[in-house]
């Protein structure tokens, strides 16, 4: 046995080693289970602790803003969220087949908070995710451009399979920043989807970009095709003992 055991550690194995010393200990528990249903157990055990560090580590490698989960989602129909919407989001489909959210609403409706809640949810489902608020992100890309990584960005944001972008019309976009976005969601379309979040209406999303030509071929990468939550109602902020939750923008 202590040589199994010492096989199983240097294999790295070391949810099937804790199931076996389990087993060992436990004889009352296990004794009367066949070989095959034994290993089975540990085998078992040893997938799940990898899939439990996997998922640790997209969490980390996302850099939410918010610790959000989707099993704590406030459904209030008269807010534009219902238990229907969140169904077909929570189960992935748009992953699937690499559809994007945009999220609108006022400030403190619930926006970021829930599109980190959906990003918790696809890491669960392990897919990467990684989160950026557009103006950072576009600093971000700029400095790229100055130190020669630009082409390598691009190709490590054109992996990630959901890309949140929060506050997107917060600050009106140069021509020069309309064109890295475009070519980030470019590099992006019909392989990857997307989470916008933004206080104004996507209708209003054209104004912000200065340049027309370059205003509709990005619009039409970030809008189509898209499912669209639009909340409503007054600050979450303003309603007692909900500001002290963080399931808030």
């Amino acid at each position: 046995m202590d040589t199994l055991l010492m096989a199983l550690r240097e294999l790295k194995l070391s949810a099937m080693v804790q199931a076996l010393e389990t087993q060992r200990e436990l004889p009352g528990s296990y004794g009367e289970l066949g070989f095959k249903e034994r290993l089975s157990l540990m085998v078992e055990a040893e997938n799940l602790h990898r899939k439990n560090n996997h998922i640790f580590r997209l969490r980390r490698q996302s850099q939410m803003r918010l610790q959000a989960k989707p099993e704590d989602i406030l459904y209030i129909p008269s807010r534009g969220v219902t238990p229907e919407q969140m169904r077909d989001l929570l189960g992935g489909q748009y992953l699937k087949y690499q559809k994007s959210i945009l999220i609108t609403g006022p400030t403190g409706t619930g926006k970021t908070w829930l599109s980190c809640a959906l990003g918790e949810q696809a890491c669960r489902q392990q897919y990467s995710v990684r989160y950026w608020r557009v103006g950072r992100l576009l600093a971000h890309l700029h400095q790229c451009q100055v130190d020669g990584t630009y082409l390598k960005q691009l190709k490590q944001l054109e992996k990630i399979e959901l890309l949140i972008l929060d506050d997107v019309g917060l600050e009106s976009i140069s021509p020069m920043q309309a064109t890295m976005l475009l070519e980030v969601m470019e590099d992006r379309y019909d392989k990857s989807s997307s989470i916008l979040i933004s206080q104004l209406p996507v209708k209003k999303w054209y104004g912000l970009i200065e340049n027309p030509t370059t205003a509709d071929a990005l619009l039409d990468r970030l809008v189509h095709p898209s499912y669209r939550l639009e909340l409503k109602g007054e600050s979450l902020r303003k309603e007692q003992g909900v500001a002290s939750t963080g399931k808030i923008d």
